[in-house]
């Protein structure tokens, strides 16, 4: 077996169907979890500045909100303090598009795809998130990342916590 896929057996590997706006969530090549995601609503890409969700294959390079309650609001990665949405307020929706309770930063890893000059998802500061939109999930509604449930996300945080997780972005 190739260097490479032995990584991923070891690895959590998510794939993101922009077409079908879900989620599949593999751990040693067995699906253990599919979850309703949106992505971005002016479709897929990688440019930076264009609202777009970036394609291909991605690493999460960083974690944020490990010990906060769900619903936690972010600002920059940091938590706000004093600002936890209620579950009713998850589906409440609005203008305002909030990142809650968990955040996955992505990085991407194809050189001039997702990584590098105008497209690097990192720089734009993509991620996988939760959201105060949860009505919009099956849906492309983001603007540019990829949003779940509030308790989908914690789940994959945990599911990820001790485990590489990669995350592969297909327009199909």
């Amino acid at each position: 077996m190739p260097k490479g896929l032995r990584l991923l057996a070891r690895a959590v590997v998510a794939t993101v169907s922009v077409a079908r706006q879900q989620m599949c969530v593999a751990m040693g090549g067995r699906a253990v979890a599919t979850y309703r995601v949106s992505t971005a609503r002016a479709g897929v890409g990688g440019k930076a500045g264009s609202n777009k969700t970036p394609l291909g294959w991605h690493r999460v390079c960083a974690r944020y909100g490990a010990n906060a309650p769900l619903g936690q609001v972010f600002v920059s990665r940091r938590p706000v303090k004093g600002r936890v949405l209620s579950p009713e307020e998850w589906r409440a929706g609005g203008e305002t598009d909030l990142i809650l309770s968990r955040i996955l930063r992505l990085d991407g890893l194809e050189e001039g795809v997702n990584r590098g000059g105008t497209v690097d998802s990192r720089a734009r500061y993509i991620y996988l998130h939760g959201t105060n939109q949860e009505q919009l999930l099956g849906t492309p509604a983001s603007h540019g990342c990829i949003r779940l449930a509030n308790r989908d996300i914690a789940k994959l945080f945990t599911l990820a916590r001790q485990r590489p997780l990669y995350v592969n972005i297909l327009a199909s």
